[in-house]
């Protein structure tokens, strides 16, 4: 499995310092190609290098004594070009940056389209014997040249270039096969009887076994090119449209910002913020980067980002992202982060580097096309010595060798797990789920258990006022208020629980004389009443007496795993105020989801058993492991993979951060710390458990496309080539196969587009 892999290269001894740098590749048309170039590189001592071919991408570790200069000499000593890509910048700014792959793609529609002008008519001719007038045959040549040629002729220059480097890729077998069947139709117009006047010539699907020199495969060579053409240019159409996810992501960002200069606003491009500046965000406008709230506040729509349809609140002290929406009042924010550091960057980064590796799948794919070309060209060459050997004459056997090249081209089998993955990585990061690498989405399809962290994941991490019991006579928002009176003056958690639940029904009076007993609770005079809040001893110690009822209230606030607060003046306890770490709203539909997804739930926390249970009972978790110590979460961990449990863990803390890195599946919430997110295979953006589904889902889902893509790629070519070699495929017909079938693999891929979050 992907964990497996990690662990051994993190294991393995390195004598020398490691760098890791990724090379935009150029010149690639196939995965052969890639292959070629990833084979170039690892001869290189101390070069570990994965190329991709629907990312044109190279990612290189290399050690001391490499340098990149070497790294591009070597590729480009292979035939190809390479370049250090520039730090990724929002689409649009750099229209220079953004000119080339558009450029490629115009040049291949202008080809494309010649090619489907000159072919059509010749097609026709050639299909239609009432179309075949006196010199028809001349006509189709006029038409075929410049298609072979022009339209033909990134192909052929491919193939040159492979031949001069003594290597032979897709680009080879489609120039022989278009060459040959053109060359042979110039040999029968010249020097044999095809050129004749009044020659007529029946289309067959199959192939016949007639004299060559009366025929010519003029409709063939311009036919197997242009529809060649019109798959490449689909191809790389789509894979253009695969990484739109990855360009909106970056688009997300603000373009400009207004500065605080003295004083004095200036307008100024985001590339331009510095680390400590301070910035203006109005109504309506996107923050600019990510910061720390001084002045002001409001309501953040997060929405393009995290998935979250609900507006956060900030005030001064809360952190905000960058690309994020102020949907309220106006704020003044302190940048803390910039450029290449901010959440949105390292978003987009995490998902380039997903797009950019491979699973173990795709590695099988990648070795046979790497030997796929000479096994075809042998195949060809079998082919037609066969045919020639059995009497059935020239023609057919050379039409049958020139089927078989064509047919055999293996793109989509290049293309079966990177369009995928860039489809399904990009679809991820609109929803807010991060999938580090392809490996990754071989873990999803074998867990079994999933180990959720209660604080934080399950629930909001924050202590909320839940219940609030009072004594008989005793009115409940006056206790409230008094209570949330002297809380206020606190820092402590439970304290600030209390004051914000007080707070939201009125306003609270000031309170004088404010003391804090530690570990105990908070005493003050309000409204000329000496309130005590606190724990029972603390109301003992002040001498307040504590009534049945009030102990009666605390037992059953406790047994539910609250944490009970008492409020008392004028020497008796008035009420019992239930404070707890709520559950989230989702996390029970959440965990009855995974358990659809055929996971075994287990709640871990270091709080005691009774809380533990009470969370468990709350989202129907069956399985509970309380009281762990934040270092013996690893062990849980340990212990349930000993077991032969498949374990995935969600969590978002740094006593997360080991079992996280130690399960076969980490998912990290994107709300958690650093080390958590960086310890994790995935990242979910949004804190929401249904994150976690969503993941798994997806996940799982871009694993089956990614299978059937193979499938259907192996099973084109098992079916395909014998077909060919044994002349029951016409080689234009064979051309237009094969590029149907890059076509269909890409337009499967394009479906993870619509997945959905669940409801």
């Amino acid at each position: 499995m992907g964990k497996e892999s990690t662990m051994a290269s993190v294991t393995r001894p390195l004598q020398t310092a490691v760098e890791q740098i990724e090379l935009s590749i150029g010149g690639m048309t196939c995965a052969s190609c890639a292959s070629r170039i990833e084979k170039k590189l690892n001869r290189m001592d101390g070069v570990t290098a994965t190329v991709n071919y629907a990312t044109e991408k190279a990612s290189v570790n290399f050690a001391d004594g490499v340098t990149p200069a070497d790294l591009i000499a070597t590729v480009e000593k292979t035939g190809y070009t390479a370049q250090l890509p520039p730090p990724p910048k929002p689409a649009g700014d750099d229209p220079a940056e953004q000119a080339h792959p558009v450029d490629e793609l115009r040049s291949l529609r202008t080809r494309l389209w010649v090619s489907v002008a000159l072919t059509v008519p010749v097609v026709a001719m050639a299909m239609v014997p009432a179309l075949q007038f006196t010199y028809w045959q001349w006509l189709s040549l006029t038409l075929a040249a410049p298609v072979v040629v022009y339209g033909g002729l990134p192909f052929h220059r491919a193939a040159w270039t492979n031949l001069r480097h003594g290597a032979a890729t897709m680009d080879t077998l489609i120039s022989m096969g278009t060459l040959a069947a053109f060359l042979w139709s110039l040999w029968a117009l010249f020097f044999g009887t095809a050129g004749m006047p009044g020659m007529t010539h029946p289309f067959s699907l199959d192939i016949g076994r007639t004299d060559g020199a009366a025929n010519i495969y003029l409709e063939a060579a311009a036919g197997v090119t242009m529809f060649i053409l019109a798959g490449r240019y689909f191809e790389a159409r789509s894979k253009r449209r695969a990484g739109a996810a990855l360009r909106a992501l970056l688009e997300l960002g603000a373009k400009d910002v207004a500065v605080l200069r003295d004083g004095v606003e200036v307008r100024l491009p985001v590339g331009d913020l510095s680390v400590g500046d301070r910035f203006v965000v109005r109504p309506g406008e996107k923050i600019a980067t990510d910061g720390e709230v001084e002045d002001g506040s409001s309501a953040v729509d997060a929405s393009m980002l995290t998935g979250e349809s609900v507006p956060v609140e900030v005030r001064p002290g809360d952190t905000v992202v960058g690309a994020t929406v102020n949907a309220g009042g106006r704020l003044v924010v302190r940048a803390t982060r910039v450029g290449a550091d901010t959440q949105l960057a390292q978003m987009a980064k995490l998902v380039e580097q997903a797009q950019t590796g491979k699973a173990a799948v795709q590695r099988l794919a990648d070795r046979i096309s790497g030997v796929f070309v000479p096994i075809v060209i042998a195949l060809a060459i079998g082919t037609l010595g066969w045919w020639i050997g059995t009497g059935a004459g020239l023609t057919a056997a050379f039409t049958a060798a020139v089927a078989v090249l064509i047919i055999a081209c293996p793109c989509a089998l290049g293309l079966a797990t990177p369009t995928a993955l860039l489809v399904g990585t990009g679809r991820g990061a609109q929803l807010g789920i991060l999938i580090k690498g392809p490996e990754v989405l071989e873990s999803t399809r074998k867990v079994d258990t999933v180990v959720l962290d209660k604080t934080g994941t399950v629930t909001t991490g924050r202590m909320t006022l839940v219940d609030v019991a009072v004594a008989d006579g005793q009115d409940r928002d006056e206790v409230l208020r008094l209570a949330g009176a002297v809380e206020a003056a606190s820092e402590h958690p439970i304290a600030q629980a209390v004051a914000t639940a007080a707070a939201a029904a009125g306003r609270l009076p000031e309170v004088a004389g404010f003391g804090n007993v530690e570990g105990l609770g908070v005493r003050g005079t309000v409204q000329g009443r000496d309130v005590v809040v606190g724990r029972r001893r603390l109301l003992e110690q002040s001498g307040l007496d504590v009534p049945a009822e009030i102990r009666e209230a605390m037992s059953a606030a406790e047994s539910r795993g609250r944490t009970a607060i008492v409020v008392g003046w004028d020497g008796i306890a008035r009420g019992v105020l239930a404070v707890a770490d709520v559950v989230k709203p989702t996390s029970r539909q959440a965990v009855a989801a995974l358990r659809g997804l055929g996971l075994t739930p287990v709640l871990l926390t270091g709080d005691n058993e009774t809380v533990a249970r009470a969370v468990a009972a709350e989202v129907d978790i069956a399985e509970v492991i309380a009281e762990v110590l934040p270092a013996d979460k690893v062990d849980v961990v340990k212990r349930l993979q000993a077991d032969g449990k498949v374990v995935a863990m969600v969590g978002d803390g740094v006593n997360d951060a080991a079992a996280l890195a130690q399960a076969d599946l980490g998912l990290a919430m994107g709300t958690g710390t650093d080390v958590a997110i960086e310890a994790s295979d995935l990242t979910l953006v949004r804190g929401d458990l249904m994150a976690a589904v969503d993941a798994i889902r997806l996940s799982r889902r871009t694993l089956r496309i990614i299978k059937s893509n193979l499938f259907w790629a192996f099973a084109y070519n098992v079916a395909a080539l014998p077909l060919a070699a044994a002349g029951m495929l016409n080689p234009m017909i064979a051309g237009a196969a094969m590029a149907f079938s890059s076509v269909f693999v890409v337009a499967n891929s394009l479906r993870l587009r619509r997945f959905t979050t669940a409801q």
